[in-house]
């Protein structure tokens, strides 16, 4: 497959080509594969996914799947924030120019963004939505331990719509999972509705039938953005869909942290203070009140042997735990012979 490049088979880390899975698939089993056997795929390369072996320059190591899964996380959320501040800006900047024309414009004319003021109008356009929604529903839910009253909220429309076989998919913090309240919201649904969990998501998004979406507008939530512009929602639709894949299903454990004492939210932890945030953002972040944070922050302290904040730092950069998980080493690897290339 001479040429085989990146601008051959455009793609992401996400989403690898069958050849790039073939290869990184056999360098993850092995724990590294023969330079050569990469040539044919530079995209694992450009895509930081295989590296040199230090020890033997002939060699490639598989980025390890954590990673990689990590890196793109990370991606995400970083991209979908913005994107949510760019749609707020221009919704504020362009209402102005809105009452220019002497009327209002009605749903009847189409309108692909609507600034919904206040609760009781978010909770009727939710409804209306619900009452028009056949085939899906997508949400995205901040937060942590997810309480009864939020869960009750929007019940009548779940209901509503499992009466009607609509699916639901919703995406949760990992924190969510040690609340009662959501797994019994989930057995409520007999099988309508599927969760999945990760460290951290985006801000509340709601989509219905990809055609629709709801997004908050204020930092209460009192104002939301009702979208059916057709770009924007489908936007929203890739954003939801990557998550959905990086996410754990809330029947499945957390993975192991890979270091003996941290916990997978203590990790979680010590990355977001290695990029500098303050206690009571990462507890946003993670959806977890400060206090809990900081009696965390204290046990990896603890573990970690710091004895102050600065030396916590140190210990966190030295533990690995300053960014992604790092990749194991390399198996040993006895002279391999000649591999179908079908085999993964």
């Amino acid at each position: 497959m001479a040429g085989h490049g990146t601008d051959r088979h455009p793609h992401g880390a996400d989403r690898l080509c069958d050849a790039g899975d073939r290869v990184y698939s056999r360098a993850v089993r092995r724990g590294r594969v023969p330079r050569a056997d990469a040539e044919s795929v530079p995209c694992l390369v450009e895509l930081a996914l295989l590296h040199p072996d230090p020890d033997d320059m002939g060699w490639l190591v598989p980025t390890s799947p954590q990673e990689v899964m990590t890196r793109l996380i990370r991606g995400v959320y970083e991209e979908v924030s913005a994107s949510q501040t760019r749609v707020g800006d221009a919704v504020t900047a362009f209402e102005w120019y809105a009452g220019l024309g002497g009327r209002t414009q009605t749903r009847a004319e189409g309108v692909a963004i609507r600034v919904l003021d206040g609760l009781p109008r978010i909770r009727a356009a939710m409804d209306e939505a619900t009452e028009a929604c056949t085939d899906e529903v997508l949400t995205v839910q901040p937060g942590g331990i997810r309480r009864e009253d939020e869960l009750s909220e929007g019940l009548h429309r779940a209901l509503e719509m499992r009466r009607r076989g609509v699916r639901m998919r919703d995406l949760y913090t990992h924190v969510a999972r040690h609340g009662q309240g959501l797994h019994n919201y989930m057995e409520m649904m007999e099988g309508a509705a599927e969760a999945r969990t990760l460290d951290e998501v985006v801000e509340r998004l709601i989509l219905f039938d990809r055609k629709v979406a709801f997004i908050p507008a204020n930092d209460d939530r009192t104002i939301a953005l009702e979208l059916r512009h057709p770009a924007l929602v489908s936007y929203l639709v890739t954003v939801f869909e990557r998550l959905w894949r990086l996410a754990i299903p809330l029947a499945a454990p957390l993975p192991e942290t890979g270091i003996d004492g941290i916990t997978h939210r203590e990790r979680s932890i010590a990355a977001l203070l290695a990029e500098g945030h303050q206690d009571a953002v990462v507890a946003e972040r993670l959806g977890i009140s400060v206090r809990t944070c900081r009696a965390h922050i204290a046990r990896l302290s603890e573990t970690l042997g710091a004895a102050s904040r600065t030396q916590l730092g140190v210990r966190i950069a030295q533990a690995g735990l300053d960014g992604p998980p790092r990749s194991p080493e390399p198996l040993p690897v006895s002279s391999p012979g000649p591999e179908s290339p079908t085999v993964r």
